[in-house]
């Protein structure tokens, strides 16, 4: 394919050879969002177009705002990896993939410049319209790969695409001091944690036994919606959090 018109206006293509059909003609129902992890958005471009690298997204996002599209939304990119999602194992075949340049933890970690992100809101909001993605589909990659991924991270300002009318979001309740759930507690509190965790969409098994994979869920969570503290330990904060993101959701359905 020598190029395609975009789906975002404005949006510059360049196309990646790393994509394929949706499998099972599936349409895109998710928005998955990532950072880059490297040094420069120009070598994040070269690899996403690379064909060694097997790796692709739809869009990428660089530091002054400009969007280059890669893959046509209606095709397959190969952005999210092993992952899952409210039990779906195939991401990649049934969302967007947008990556933001930024240098990740391992180089920087910096904050997201603002015209950054308003472009970031802009493009999700056009995706949302032509694919009604729905609020709590709009994702990031650590939501969806716990533990293996932990992008955009904790700096990314969730509150501001929600303020935009981009994603799901609950006002982090206060953390203070008190009873709290950790890796080694087991019981009828922890298997409760677990349940709504998958409730929500997390791939989390439900034992009641706060395991390493428990925390490593309640990381993720923590990461995108109460990033202050990052810790994995379910304090009341983490609790309360959740069973409000759940309260919201519920309503929302009625």
């Amino acid at each position: 394919m020598s190029g395609f018109a975009p789906d975002h206006p404005g949006a510059e293509v360049r196309v990646s050879p790393n994509f394929g059909p949706r499998r099972d003609g599936q349409h895109p129902d998710m928005i998955i969002l990532h950072y880059t992890g490297m040094a420069s958005g120009h070598a994040a471009e070269e690899r996403l177009c690379d064909p060694e690298s097997e790796v692709s997204s739809h869009y990428l996002v660089h530091e002054d705002g400009r969007i280059v599209q890669m893959v046509r939304e209606s095709d397959r990119a190969w952005h999210a990896g092993k992952s899952s999602w409210r039990g779906v194992n195939d991401i990649n075949s049934c969302s967007v993939g947008i990556e933001i340049v930024n240098p990740g933890h391992e180089l920087g970690y910096a904050p997201f410049p603002e015209r950054q992100i308003e472009a970031v809101i802009a493009l999700c909001r056009g995706i949302v319209e032509r694919h009604r993605v729905p609020p709590v589909q709009v994702l990031a990659h650590s939501d969806v790969a716990p533990g293996r991924k932990v992008d955009p991270g904790e700096k990314f300002p969730w509150q501001s695409l929600f303020e935009a009318g981009v994603g799901h979001l609950v006002e982090p309740s206060p953390i203070s001091s008190g009873p709290c759930l950790g890796e080694g507690d087991s019981g009828p509190d922890v298997e409760k944690l677990q349940s709504m965790l998958a409730l929500y969409g997390y791939g989390v098994e439900i034992t009641g036994a706060y395991d390493a994979q428990t925390r490593i869920v309640v990381e993720a969570f923590q990461r995108h919606f109460r990033p202050r503290r990052v810790d994995g330990i379910a304090d009341g904060s983490t609790f309360r959090t959740l069973e409000r993101l759940l309260a919201s959701v519920a309503q929302d359905l009625e």
